[in-house]
């Protein structure tokens, strides 16, 4: 490899919309990725004539050259969609965005009347007092009656940590101006105007992989994509990446490194190590695993909503899509699919069971939600993703910080996107983050991409030394 080359470390958004920058400004570069095939936590899966992303996906970014980079990639096959999403809540289910007839005749005059005493008097109680935790934050903005009817629970569930122990940033990143007054707003005038709010997207007609293999296939014309390959030692002289060793044994000497492999895994590869305060932090910081089943269903439709979630504890599973929903080429006409996701720990009891532990598990229950009857299921498909999501505990600010603080000494690295940055981002983010480290390495100067995920355009923020 010559001197001058970038070697990218996962091609997932952020690695891939990276690669795409550097291939328009004609520069070589290298990309390893672990998986034998792209995309990342935004790959999409076909199984026959069925397709399923590694997830719901939503594209909905304040950044017009986002929608102009992906335009540019796959065009027409770039559709609108109107957002359709439920919560099943003590039996019944209630549209989100709320709707002021559905959540009245769900909840009840006498409810809602007590959600909003609660909310006055959770006013007055943290008037002026700084909430500590993501737990004091939901009740201070909601009143309890509300949190501990949603939010609480669900974002237990997604975590498996009390919301006590979570920290507050995980509230202020992801519901931000998402509040009362705009739930409000939303029920009676369909204007609430928080991100979450957001009731259309954009999304690819054969799924959000598309995005990713319509990259992998123009800089696949003239840069090298390693699938099935992974770093195994990182060497570096304390200010610079020199060499990298992969799995097959191939040496690589980068003139500079984007990497968007989990921060944690990066650190334990180099050599030498980092100081012991440096990977006891990496021990500390902590991701949430998911275990996946795809069921193909002999039916046309299952429902009329993208993705439903299940805050109640005694429902195994966290969220539901049918990819239908989101285009109609995810399945055949006569038939659909459900894509069931598992939040857990690595080596947790969910993440053991077999495919028909779990099948047992979900079947039950899509039988009593009248979803699906166990002989519609035509067949069952079932994989795993570890560090999907960074975990915002009480104590993941001090030790990201301890990591950042070493990583940044190396002027030629680049740390992107969700599990390379440890920081909960959306596709969008993490194609933005992308974008800009492409920026920061043509330009020769580094832009802050510690700002991605606000609503300024990335070309508006000033850059860092």
């Amino acid at each position: 490899m010559n001197s001058d080359g970038i070697l990218i470390l996962g091609a997932g958004p952020a690695g891939l919309a990276c690669a795409m920058e550097l291939v328009r400004a004609e520069k070589k570069f290298y990309i390893v990725e672990k998986d034998k095939q792209v995309g990342g936590l935004a790959k999409t899966y076909q199984f026959g004539n069925f397709r399923t992303d590694n997830g719901p996906h939503r594209f909905f970014s304040q950044n017009r050259y986002l929608y102009e980079f992906i335009e540019d990639l796959i065009g027409e096959r770039w559709i609108k969609v109107d957002r359709s999403t439920k919560f099943y809540i003590n039996g019944k289910f209630y549209k989100y965005p709320l709707e002021w007839k559905d959540s009245l005749m769900n909840m009840g005059s006498s409810m809602l009347i007590k959600v909003l005493l609660d909310y006055v008097a959770a006013k007055v109680k943290f008037y002026k007092r700084e909430p500590k935790n993501f737990e004091a934050y939901i009740i201070s903005t909601f009143g309890r009656k509300l949190a501990e009817f949603n939010i609480l629970n669900y974002t237990h569930k997604i975590w498996g940590l009390p919301c006590s122990q979570l920290s507050v940033d995980w509230a202020r990143q992801r519901i931000r101006g998402l509040t009362v007054t705009s739930l409000i707003a939303n029920m009676i005038w369909n204007k609430g105007s928080a991100k979450t709010l957001v009731d259309k997207f954009y999304y690819p007609e054969l799924g959000t992989g598309l995005i990713y293999e319509t990259i992998k296939k123009r800089i696949d014309r003239h840069n090298p994509i390693l699938l099935e390959n992974e770093p195994v030692k990182i060497t570096h002289d304390s200010n610079r990446i020199t060499e990298v060793i992969l799995k097959t044994g191939k040496f690589l000497r980068p003139e500079n490194v984007v990497s968007s492999i989990p921060i944690t895994l990066f650190v334990k590869l180099l050599n030498p190590l980092p100081p012991v305060e440096v990977l006891h932090s990496a021990k500390m910081l902590k991701y949430r695993s998911q275990v996946y089943l795809f069921l193909t269903i002999n039916k046309s439709y299952v429902t009329k909503d993208q993705w439903i979630y299940f805050p109640d504890e005694e429902i195994p599973f966290g969220r539901i899509s049918e990819m239908k929903n989101f285009s109609d080429k995810m399945a055949p006409k006569e038939h659909s699919s459900l894509f069931i996701e598992f939040f857990c720990w690595e080596f947790d009891d969910i993440w053991n069971k077999s495919k028909d532990e779990l099948f047992e598990l979900t079947i039950i229950w899509l039988e009593r939600l009248g979803f699906v009857k166990r002989e519609e299921v035509i067949d069952i498909f079932h994989f795993k993703q570890t560090h999907v999501y960074p975990v915002y505990d009480l104590d993941y600010k001090k030790h990201l910080g301890i990591i950042k603080s070493y990583l940044d000494k190396f002027s030629n690295l680049f740390y992107i996107g969700r599990p390379g940055r440890f920081k909960y981002t959306n596709q969008d983010h993490s194609l933005e983050m992308g974008i800009l480290t492409a920026r920061s390495i043509l330009d020769k100067k580094r832009y802050d991409i510690e700002d991605v995920g606000s609503e300024k355009e990335y070309f508006e923020r000033g850059y860092v030394s």
